[in-house]
């Protein structure tokens, strides 16, 4: 004490006083360190108890109407209701045959049931009961007495938009996204939220907040994501409607995995404002909003109610194209590429083969149908995608993660992005001769350098766009048919494979609609062939894909439409026709 005292005095410290105060001061550093950490971690299991809390109070007050609702409306047929598409539902609102309530509490009820066994809702929407009492009042919307489901980043006013990170709780939204005043102008109910991955950041549906979401076909798999609350919610029956968002598979991959239809639109066709990202200012690939439902006319009545003026008027940046309904609606035969395989990532069995049914099905029905493979993929995924994705070489994505605890399905993925710019560039060489795909992923993991490199990044993409669509009109194709990922993965494998991405990621870079439409089930021979499974570069990401998809019998098996830009419509119309191609071949 006498040596601290000389030297708060000003006398100059010999070098045993020095050492003394130079030992106390990294004593109370360590300390500060330590209070702060556990402070931290005290503050983070509060955050994370307090959402748990208000999501079983949601869900709680909800069974409670539900039960209220039953003793004095004991006639009300669920079970019927339940079975109605999305267009017959609408048919008897408007007419009067059904009551926006019978609707509103047959879903809820069947939502809380859903959500105990596949924990697929991050809360209830307890205004959506008030909204109920003066529904009525707008019966001319499209969408008039639908209770619709939304992704858990869609801003609803009151509610958070985690994206499944802590540090994102307790700021609710202030007001309500674009997409959500559109809905509610149209008559429809948002109701539930629904669970996502920890920032967004997987093709699996868990975080540290809500946890696992479950496979509705199979428990032990996962729905998918990052929409993948809003997968199992739909597959599980829970919801006839939700919006979901995509940037990379995030509305196809959950849709093909819980056996239902999802559609992404071109980005920029539906607003975003409202749409929570994990980090904003990322411009090389767009995330678009898009519906997910068990049928496409449920997508395309959506898409039309969406396309409307009041979202023109809400949000201007959004060019005021209203839906097509004649091209959706249109006959004529289609001129169609398809591709059973990338040449990047060999498909499942049960993937390939559902190509090659729905193909063979759509000439049948009249349709010309020619090969295609797409551009210099490896170059557009790893190179233009991944290094545009991270072109800050993960440094924003870091920040935001940097308190959080990882959730266990994310680890594996993250761990190359907390190396040093330089192990990634040595990694990247050592790994070429061994896995060439796994090297692509570490170098581009190191992001693009300078703004100028940046700027060159930027117009790359633009020149892989426009080299896509005019080779596709030296094809002459129209749209195009492909894999979708699947069947539905075990557990723990979705953070371990990226490589699979190809078949869904590349046409969020080229900004192409693209959606998914359910065609079949995986077979006993499907399983049995996935045993000789050796992949095209027969490494370890081959090895880990075959194992995801293993014990996939009877889970659905889809397949993917694509079109060109803006052409949403026409995306749409396929999808149309593949799926009733396929109802007539099962009939």
């Amino acid at each position: 004490m006498q040596h601290i005292q000389l030297f708060l005095q000003g006398e100059k410290p010999d070098n045993r006083t020095a050492a003394l105060l130079t030992a106390a001061a990294c004593g109370v550093g360590a300390l500060v360190v330590l209070m702060r950490t556990f402070n931290s971690r005290r503050e983070t299991k509060e955050k994370v108890q307090k959402a748990r809390d208000r999501r079983t109070e949601s869900l709680q007050r909800a069974e409670q109407s539900v039960l209220r609702y039953k003793q004095t409306h004991p006639t009300t047929d669920s079970a019927l209701i339940l079975t109605l598409s999305l267009s017959e539902l609408t048919k008897q609102l408007q007419e009067g045959s059904l009551s926006p309530e019978d609707v509103f509490y047959s879903y809820m009820e069947k939502t809380l049931t859903v959500n105990k066994k596949l924990n697929c809702c991050t809360g209830v929407l307890l205004e959506s009961f008030d909204q109920l009492k003066t529904v009525g009042s707008n019966k001319e919307g499209l969408l008039y007495g639908v209770p619709v489901s939304i992704k858990e980043n869609l801003a609803y006013k009151n509610h958070d938009c985690s994206c499944g990170l802590i540090l994102n709780l307790d700021q609710p939204a202030q007001k309500d996204s674009v997409i959500v005043e559109v809905l509610k102008k149209q008559g429809a109910i948002p109701f539930v939220k629904t669970n996502l991955p920890q920032a967004l950041l997987s093709y699996d549906c868990s975080n540290p907040i809500y946890g696992q979401t479950l496979n509705p076909h199979n428990p032990q798999k996962t729905s998918g994501g990052s929409s993948g609350g809003e997968g199992a919610l739909i597959g599980g029956g829970g919801s006839l409607l939700g919006i979901g968002s995509d940037i990379g598979g995030s509305v196809r991959i959950p849709s093909s995995f819980c056996g239902i239809c999802g559609l992404k639109p071109t980005p920029g066709r539906l607003s975003s404002q409202g749409l929570i990202p994990t980090y904003r200012g990322q411009k090389s690939v767009l995330s678009s909003p898009g519906p997910m439902a068990k049928d496409v006319d449920s997508l395309a009545l959506c898409m039309q109610a969406l396309l409307c003026d009041h979202m023109f008027s809400l949000d201007p940046t959004v060019p005021p194209l209203p839906f097509n309904v004649q091209t959706y609606q249109s006959s004529k035969p289609l001129r169609i590429g398809y591709l059973e395989n990338d040449g990047y990532t060999q498909p499942s069995p049960s993937m390939a083969r559902g190509i090659r049914e729905v193909k063979a099905l759509l000439e049948q029905a009249g349709h010309t149908l020619v090969p295609y493979r797409p551009l210099k993929i490896s170059y557009a995924l790893c190179e233009l995608g991944v290094r545009g994705v991270f072109a800050d070489g993960t440094t924003t994505l870091r920040q935001k993660l940097k308190w959080e605890p990882l959730d266990p399905s994310l680890r594996a993925q993250l761990f190359p992005y907390y190396l040093p710019k330089w192990l990634k560039n040595i990694l990247s060489v050592l790994l070429k001769p061994l896995s060439p795909r796994a090297s692509a992923i570490f170098s581009a993991l190191c992001g693009v350098g300078s703004v100028q490199d940046l700027w060159k990044q930027h117009a790359a993409v633009e020149d892989y766009i426009s080299e896509t669509i005019a080779d596709w009109r030296r094809c002459n194709i129209e749209v195009l048919l492909c894999p979708s990922i699947g069947p539905a993965f075990n557990f723990s494998y979705c953070g371990r494979i990226a490589t699979v991405l190809s078949y869904t990621a590349l046409y969020n870079l080229l900004t192409f609609p693209a959606g998914v439409v359910p065609v079949s089930t995986v077979t006993a021979e499907d399983e049995e062939e996935l045993k000789h499974f050796k992949g095209i570069y027969q490494d370890t990401c081959d090895k880990l894909f075959k194992q995801a998809v293993s014990g996939g019998e009877g889970l659905p098996v889809a397949v993917q439409c694509v079109a060109l830009p803006w052409q949403d419509e026409l995306c749409l119309r396929f999808m149309k026709e593949v799926e009733q191609v396929v109802k007539q071949s099962r009939k």
